[in-house]
């Protein structure tokens, strides 16, 4: 409220200037906040093109290098090929069968160890707040509250080379949620080139919004999926005029990353496909089953991964991070060379489960291949398991990288292993009053599609989304048919997981932290008034309209960490006058202390009344202070509080009655009181934030 009061005040002068000039200044204000989104989203296209090249060249190095240039990756390497025999790309091996094994073993787990280590040292010493996907904190961010440093170019400089390190050394993570984190980041370094939003964090929080389209426009190479992402996931104020700047930075994004073409097939990701099979109706039930497994599934990953995270940051691991992520690293890429769907990337995993048989130049790993089906089938539900066993360990790890990919991935072996096995039975019964709708197509069954969906309600059981999921995957398609298909599973998966938990992996990684969000989609119904959660006056620092000098101001300001001062008229009658917050009351004793005529005992006032004053030398703070703070009385519902906070976007406000000030209620002191009443088993976690 108090962001949208200073806007107006802005504006306001803004309009005073007459003339050309003035009119030119307008324009360019106007226009601003487009010229803004247009540029994070052309930087955030063009640093995941950097990250996509980077991370697959790493990757491929752990099992060769090209002769032609070591700098090239595999794909480069052997372009002119077509799938053949390449003789330019060089495997790591020896002179043996056996030898040749065991090298290529030794050299895939020293370089995954060494890649995570790396990751995980500049991480610890060098960025902290890079690691994870960072979508949780953004969501706080969104929520009202600031994290010092989270954003800044640092921490983008750390997540970026974290993050193909990180990816790149086989652990189960990946970098399209972090690419979230990476297009916020974009966003706030550019602001602080704009005046305009970077002095105003209401309009700051609006640009942000538009970043994380952005990053998933990227990330998966779906810009309308970002920006019903940035709505339905991480923003907590969504305005029309915020939708459409999210809309064009993510098309921006999108068009950056599709001139860079990084992986030369003219997609924003590789593993986009197409489907040129309708389904049928026998194969909803299928879908369903899969959207039941994805929902359970789902609950009990997140589970167990918050448990584990939660041990980390209780344990000894908490103080040896690097150590803890390269035992990791180990056990992943001891346990993942052996099998073959586990040896390959995830994105490359991805992207041939995702495939129908008639598109692929070779058959990876036996997909394709009919006399393998039942050995296929058994290691890709192995893939899946082992898959779920990795990521949970990984999850909370100090290196950057999320759960996206690895979700996705494990549904798809579980989703391909199922369309097998459907295959199979359809083609070998082919007569059945079940499969009447396809008797002039042998093969109606596309495993493929299987894959997708299953990839689909692994994600949402995961993370609960729904609308923004449903457009991704239609979008990594192409395939308007698929929809339903999707949506119905996504539905299912969310309906099943809100069964055990209604928390998705984001919500829990919050209260996990204890970070003070305000959750805009859980309902609050409390009976308990505003003067039951107060803090009351006598427990609040307060600040009178006269009587205080430069150095008395700059001494409480020093003393005290509250955020923010009621002013009143005095003491004794408690009349309220406005809310000094400590950002602006530091700015305005700064800019005081530049002038040559103001001492540490010039007087300072937050009112207009002029008439007593024994000097003409003083400091008029009113125009720092909120001098139309809400207020509240002490009758007023908490649910009504509540609404108040998610709705307006408030961080306090203040109780009084009959314009006596009683107290102040902050969103940390309303949140304490909700967690306290819906989740009591996060209370203990919230009792370290303070006022």
């Amino acid at each position: 409220m108090h962001d949208l009061s200073k806007e107006r005040m802005r504006i306001r002068y803004l309009h005073r200037i007459k003339g050309w000039l003035g009119k030119a200044i307008r324009a360019f204000n106007a226009s601003q906040a487009w010229i803004i989104v247009f540029i994070i989203g052309a930087l955030t296209g063009l640093i995941a093109a950097y990250i996509d090249v980077a991370t697959e060249w790493l990757t491929d190095i752990r099992e060769g290098y090209c002769e032609a240039g070591f700098y090239l990756n595999r794909k480069f390497c052997c372009w002119h090929e077509n799938g053949a025999q390449c003789d330019e790309w060089k495997w790591w091996g020896g002179s043996s069968p056996v030898a040749e094994w065991s090298a290529r073993y030794l050299v895939y787990v020293a370089t995954g160890c060494t890649f995570a280590s790396v990751s995980a040292y500049l991480v610890a010493h060098y960025g902290q707040y890079a690691a994870g996907s960072g979508i949780a904190e953004i969501k706080t961010i969104l929520g009202g509250f600031v994290i010092r440093q989270f954003l800044g170019s640092w921490t983008l400089l750390i997540k970026c080379i974290g993050m193909i390190l990180s990816v790149a050394s086989g652990l189960s993570i990946g970098v399209e949620d972090p690419l979230v984190h990476v297009a916020s980041c974009v966003g706030n370094i550019v602001l602080r080139l704009f005046p305009k939003y970077a002095r105003n964090e209401a309009k700051k929080r609006e640009i942000l919004s538009a970043s994380c389209a952005a990053g998933v426009s990227v990330g998966f190479g779906a810009p309308l999926g970002g920006v019903l992402f940035s709505l339905e996931e991480v923003s907590y104020y969504f305005p029309y005029k915020v939708m459409w700047r999210s809309f064009f930075c993510a098309m921006i994004a999108g068009i950056s990353l599709q001139l860079m073409n990084p992986f030369r097939t003219h997609k924003l990701v590789l593993y986009q496909v197409s489907y040129e099979r309708n389904w049928y109706i026998f194969e909803l039930p299928v879908f369903v089953m899969l959207g039941l497994l994805g929902g359970a599934w789902g609950s009990y990953f997140n589970k167990w991964s918050l448990q584990i995270a939660a041990y980390r940051k209780s344990s000894w691991l908490f103080d040896w991070p690097v150590c803890d992520t390269v035992a990791i690293a180990l056990l992943s890429s001891s346990v993942s060379y052996p099998l073959k769907f586990l040896r390959a990337s995830t994105v490359e995993l991805l992207t041939n489960l995702f495939r129908e048989c008639e598109e692929v130049e070779t058959d990876f790993h036996g997909l394709c291949s009919r006399d393998q089906f039942s050995s296929v089938i058994f290691a890709l539900f192995l893939a899946a398991l082992l898959k779920t066993v990795l990521t949970v360990l990984t999850f909370g790890a100090r290196v950057p990288g999320g759960v996206f990919l690895p979700a996705m991935a494990i549904g798809a072996c579980v989703g391909r292993g199922v369309g097998m096995l459907m295959q199979v039975w359809q083609e070998s019964y082919p007569s059945l009053w079940i499969f009447s709708e396809c008797e002039n197509d042998k093969s109606c069954v596309t495993p493929g599609t299987y894959a997708l969906v299953g990839a689909a309600a692994a994600f949402a059981g995961s993370t609960r989304m729904t609308v923004s999921l449903t457009v991704i995957m239609f979008e990594l398609t192409g395939a308007l048919p698929y929809v339903l298909p999707i949506m119905i599973t996504v539905m299912v998966a969310k309906m099943v997981a809100d069964s055990f938990d209604k928390d998705g992996i984001f919500d829990g990684i919050i209260h996990l932290n204890g970070y003070p969000y305000l959750d805009h989609r859980e309902e609050y119904t409390h009976d308990t008034y505003a003067g039951d959660i107060m803090t009351k006056v006598e427990d609040l620092q307060i600040l009178t309209a006269t009587g205080h000098t430069i150095d008395s101001l700059d001494e409480i300001h020093r003393n005290e960490d509250y955020k923010g001062y009621p002013v009143v008229n005095t003491v004794q009658d408690m009349q309220l006058i406005g809310y000094a917050g400590r950002a602006e009351l530091r700015y305005a004793l700064k800019e005081a202390q530049k002038r040559s005529d103001i001492t540490g005992s010039v007087p300072v006032y937050f009112t207009d009344e002029f008439a007593f004053l024994d000097s003409s030398t003083f400091v008029d703070l009113r125009p720092w202070i909120d001098q139309t703070p809400t207020t509240l009385t002490t009758r007023c519902p908490i649910d009504l509080v509540v609404e108040m906070f998610k709705q307006l976007g408030l961080r306090y406000v203040l109780i009084t009655k009959n314009g006596r000030l009683l107290g102040l209620i902050t969103k940390k002191d309303l949140l304490r009181h909700v967690v306290q009443v819906n989740h009591p088993d996060m209370q203990l976690r919230l009792r370290t934030l303070t006022r």
